[in-house]
């Protein structure tokens, strides 16, 4: 079964930094694109970061630019999210998301394969 798997959620106060990891099961998700994801409660799926199948390209949220950074390492877990700066609006349970194709697209619907998440909480 294709899946992802997200780790290195947890509890961190305001300022504090994560770092979440992706691993990939089933096939390799290398020449795709990733993205992260995040569920704020009671709110909608929102685009964090997506990086192109080549990692050459990154696309982030307005709110996200400066703070956080996307990455790749298909050799070893296929996508890192380092959130820097957290604030408690970040908090959300963050999705790793494996793309329909290689360039970097923004819509939900552009990936095909999810994780379960992982909860991410930030304390003011």
């Amino acid at each position: 079964q294709v899946q992802s798997v997200e780790s290195g959620g947890g509890l961190v106060h305001a300022g504090g930094s994560v770092r979440l990891s992706c691993a990939a099961s089933g096939r390799s998700f290398r020449d795709h694109s990733m993205a992260w994801f995040r569920q704020p409660p009671g709110k909608e799926r929102e685009l964090v970061a997506a990086i192109s199948g080549s990692g050459g390209s990154t696309s982030y949220a307005d709110s996200e630019k400066g703070r956080f950074t996307i990455s790749r390492d298909d050799a070893k877990n296929p996508v890192y999210l380092q959130m820097n700066s957290l604030k408690p609006e970040d908090t959300a349970v963050y999705y790793c998301a494996v793309g329909r194709y290689v360039l970097i697209h923004v819509g939900i619907n552009d990936y095909d394969t999810w994780g379960q998440g992982t909860q991410v909480t930030v304390s003011s």
